[in-house]
This record gives structure tokens, sequence and C-alpha cells, in this order.
């Protein structure tokens, strides 16, 4: 079972652990009542934390994970996503993505590490934080979840999903096999060497080929080539997508997908007419037992391996864990690392940065300073997120609060009044714009400038007192050349999740600067698709970039 973005138990609009918990076990009871006895196991997208539970901790979003480099750092934050999730009652997470991101236009680019597979592979360190580590010699290609503090993981969108053409989601990637294999298969050997236990394929297609219909991919390759002995898994109503108009000819689907390989469907809707139509086409011959029962005994290995057999019900002594102090401090870290520092000062040898906490006045600006849910971004409460107060956590004006000294006054207007520009007793500004929360198509963006009027605002205030400027968003922006001639410092921020306090960390000099640009910051959007792989690359800010308070970082 699944829940999908937005969904939860009771009609509730906030839902803590205790009622999922609630919820799923009900659930498992009707099914260990069933005439098998045999225990679901349920799904949900946790994809930056339990981002569907109130008072859950909520990570950086996987762009940001990508600038922090650090493998380490991301097992860390699948052991307490894994934790989290556990205390709800549900032991399986539609996560981690590794997607290779090529295109900033792409509207899931923000789930993706990196548009580099070397770091997208690096991060996939966060499936063994979700399920464990699986002993020296755990078969190869078998799932693995080591107890009832982890979860199953689900690599995701099998493949090809960050490379389609100009970047529209669910839309055509164009690669030979090898340079299919080379960019955007990789991540999976690495998850599949790990132990994941299932992996779902993806809306996209390859070459004008669906891929939740391509035998080829998730049988001769997937489970044959490369061993995989896990669930492949549909995405949300993934059948439907394979006629049009969608769900028409609803039994070609199935047939379709069942013998391209898929073991596991996601069907929110029509579940009747897909048992119906399923067992038709096996009675038929159109789809083989055989595979029926190679699907069947995947599942049922996945739920051995996640010992839902002796373990059906919620572990509620896990409760504790959800939104601790442990866990927020991590999230923290995690923020304060993925920050990528884009400009320092209009003078090299006059840096910005850190700012002065003592300073009497302070000037905090922009839609993005105090908005929880902007902060978070997509898939956070809801499928494509909301502003205010969704979630538990420190906002970038909370955390600029708590920093500075207690002599300070900080001011706040989200559009600072003619009146305010005119004063001349502010030390600086910090003005946090950027996008609002999107997911899936609705992120696809062909233009990508900052919303919300966010140009006129920097230039606004930047043009009155000197500036930090702080982008909240999930990918590169238009960054026009005046307006970094105009402000004094730019940080990207990414989608840093309920922990602003880690921003503050930086900006105050209590840690420096680590993050460096997991994707390539373009100029102009005629530029793209641009990445560090093309000939004729000539970007704003090139993958890798990142500056600290004293000397710029390397590109790696």
């Amino acid at each position: 079972m699944v829940s999908t973005g937005g969904s939860g138990p009771f009609g509730k609009v906030k839902t803590e652990s205790s009622d999922w918990a609630d919820m799923v076990d009900r659930f498992q009871k009707s099914a260990l009542d069933s005439r098998l006895g045999i225990p679901l196991i349920y799904g949900i997208d946790a994809i930056h934390g339990n981002n569907s539970i109130y008072g859950a901790t909520i990570f950086p979003h996987n762009v940001g994970l990508g600038a922090t480099r650090d493998a380490d750092l991301a097992q860390k934050i699948g052991e307490a996503t894994a934790l989290e999730v556990r205390a709800s009652g549900i032991h399986y997470t539609f996560a981690p993505c590794v997607a290779v991101s090529r295109d900033p236009r792409w509207g899931r680019c923000y789930e993706s590490y990196s548009e580099d597979t070397v770091i997208v592979r690096k991060m996939t360190s966060i499936v063994t934080g979700l399920q464990g580590q699986p002993p020296p010699k755990h078969p190869k290609g078998y799932p693995f979840v080591a107890g009832r503090k982890n979860v199953i993981a689900c690599a995701k969108h099998f493949v090809g999903d960050g490379g389609t053409d100009g970047g529209i989601n669910e839309g055509n990637t164009i690669l030979s096999y090898e340079e299919l294999e080379r960019i955007h298969m990789a991540p999976y050997l690495d998850c599949i060497s790990r132990g994941v236990s299932t992996i779902m394929a993806s809306y996209s297609s390859w070459n004008g080929r669906k891929l939740h219909a391509d035998h080829f991919l998730l049988t001769e390759v997937l489970k044959d080539k490369l061993g995989f002995k896990g669930v492949v898994i549909s995405d949300w109503r993934g059948l439907d997508r394979l006629s049009e108009p969608r769900g028409s000819n609803y039994r070609y689907c199935i047939s379709s997908a069942i013998n391209a390989g898929i073991d596991m469907v996601m069907v929110p809707y029509r579940y009747k007419l897909f048992v119906e139509d399923l067992t038709s086409l096996v009675e038929s011959g159109e789809v083989q037992m055989a595979r029926i029962d190679d699907a069947i005994e995947r599942i049922l290995r996945v739920k051995f391996a996640a010992s839902v057999f002796e373990f059906p019900f919620a572990n509620r002594s896990l409760l504790d864990t959800v939104g601790c102090k442990l866990h927020r401090d991590l999230a923290r870290e995690a923020v304060r690392k993925s920050l990528v520092l884009l400009k320092n000062g209009k003078d090299l040898k006059n840096p910005f940065l850190p700012l002065d906490r003592n300073a009497k006045r302070i000037l905090v600006a922009g839609t993005h300073a105090n908005d929880l849910g902007y902060q978070c971004g997509g898939w956070t409460a809801d499928w494509k997120g909301s502003s205010g107060n969704i979630a538990i956590g420190t906002t970038i004006l909370d955390a600029i609060k708590e920093a500075v000294g207690d002599e300070t006054e900080v001011v706040y207007e989200q559009y600072p009044s003619t009146e305010t520009l005119a004063r001349r007793d502010f030390s600086y500004a910090v003005v946090a714009v950027g996008e609002e929360p999107y997911a899936e198509t609705l992120g696809d963006n062909s233009e990508l400038v900052i919303p919300f009027d966010g140009v006129d605002l920097l230039s606004s205030v930047a043009g009155c007192f000197p500036t930090l400027a702080i982008l909240i968003s999930g990918r590169p922006l238009v960054l026009e050349p005046w307006l970094l001639e105009k402000i004094d410092a730019l940080i990207a921020a990414w989608l840093p999740g309920s922990e602003g306090g880690g921003i503050a960390d930086v900006v105050f000099g209590d840690h420096d600067f680590e993050g460096k640009l997991p994707v390539t910051w373009f100029k102009r959007v005629e530029q793209l698709p641009l990445h560090a792989e093309m000939n004729a690359y000539d970007p704003l800010f090139s993958l890798g970039f990142g500056l600290t308070c004293n000397k710029e970082k390397s590109p790696n």
C-alpha cells in the first residue's frame, strides 16, 4: 500500500507519526486476517526526511546534499529518516532519486544530487543509511534490510529521467545505450551493490520507448545483466501513461508493463479493473504464469528481507526520534555544508561575509526569509509543497534573531516600504528570495527567473544598503550581470528544509562555507542544456564552484 504526497490518516490537516502508525497498523491487521495472512508493506515518499508528517525533521533536498559531496552525511540522513519513517508504522520509502539531472528546466531537478554521475554515485550511501549495511558475504543483487530501525529503499527512476530532451518531465531521453549506461545507469549499480530492495521505473522514455514497457531495459538489462533480485515497481499510475489518451486500453497497458518486467504496480483508483484484467490476461496466456511467479517471488523476498512477517506492526518505541534534537542538529549540519557562496564582496580584498552579529540594526526582507514552506520546497506536507508553517522548524528570520547580539535590532519587512528604504541606520540587509514550491511537471520551467519580483526587490534593497542575497531554489536561476554587481554577497541555499539555523551558522562566521555547485550555473536560458561535459562550456559559475570566506575552492 502507498500514501501519495498530501494524503494522510483520518482526514487531518497536520498528521503526526502516531496517527500514521494507527492507520498503518489497522491496514496491517486486515492483511493478517485475510485468507493468506501475508503482511503488507506500506510505502511513502520520504525523500528529504519523513516529509509528509507534521513534526518530522525536514532535511535539505538532494541538490543541496549534492553540494556537500559528503557521503557519510548522506548515510546519516538515511539512518535518521529510516527511524522517523518506521516510527510512523511505515516500512518503505520511495527514495533515493539517483537521477543525473542535465537540465535545470526539469521540474524534478532538485531531487537529483548532481549533473555529475560521479557525485550521484557517491551519494548512494543514503541507501545504506536507509536499509543498513549488508554483511560482507551478502549475495549480490539481493535485497537487504538490517532490522526494525531500517526501511525498504527504492532507487528511482530507472532510467534516464534526468536527461530528457528540453528537460521535460516524463519526456524522452535521446541517447545511445552506451551513453545511457555511462551517465544514467551507473548509480543503479552502486544501489544494487548496497542491497537496494526495490527500483522504480521512470515515467520517461528512452529513444521513444516508454520505460514502463521496456523489456530490454527492465528485464534484459536490470534483472538479467545487472542481476537485480529485488522488486521493480511502477510509478504512481505509471501504467495509465502507456496509452493515449491516458488510461485507455487498460488491458494493453497492464500486459505491456507486466511482460516488460514490472513486479509491483501502483494503482490508486482502478484496482478492481486491474485485478480483473490481469487475471484475464493470465488465463488467456498473454501474461505467462511464470512472469507472475517471478513477481511474487521478488515481492516475498523483499518482505522476508524486511522482517515484516516477524514484525508486522509499528515500532512505537521509535516515536521519540521524530523531530528529535539529534536529527535536527544533523539537518542543521547538512544545511550549513550545502550552502554555496557565489559572491563575497564587491572587492576581493574586502569580503562582505561573515556578517557582524553585533551590528546596531539589520534589515531582513524577502518572500523566503520567514516562510518554512518555501524553505522546504516541494514534497513537504503536500505533494507540491506550499507556503506557511507547514512544518516545525526555524526560518531564516528566526535563525538571524537567535544568532545576533542582545543589542542588535532586527527589522523584518517582506517588501520594505519606501520609508524603510529611505532610512540610513541599517548596517546591512539580508534578503531571501526564490522559487515557490513545486513538484514534477508543475516545476518544468523554460524561463527560470526569480519569482515574486525577486530581482526588483534585491535591486531596490541593494541600492540602499549593503546586501546579502540568499537564493532559495531547487536549481540555478537567471542572475543578470548588473544584479550580481549590485549585491554585495550571494548564497545559493537550495531548498534547505526545516533547519534555517544552518544558514545563520555560516553567514555569521561560526562555520565556513563548504558547499560546491553540484550543477552548472548557466548565464542565459538559451544556453540550456549546459553541463560540464559539453565542449562549448561557458557558464556563469562552473560545476564545483564555491567560495569560502577566505579563498575560492577549486572545482571538483
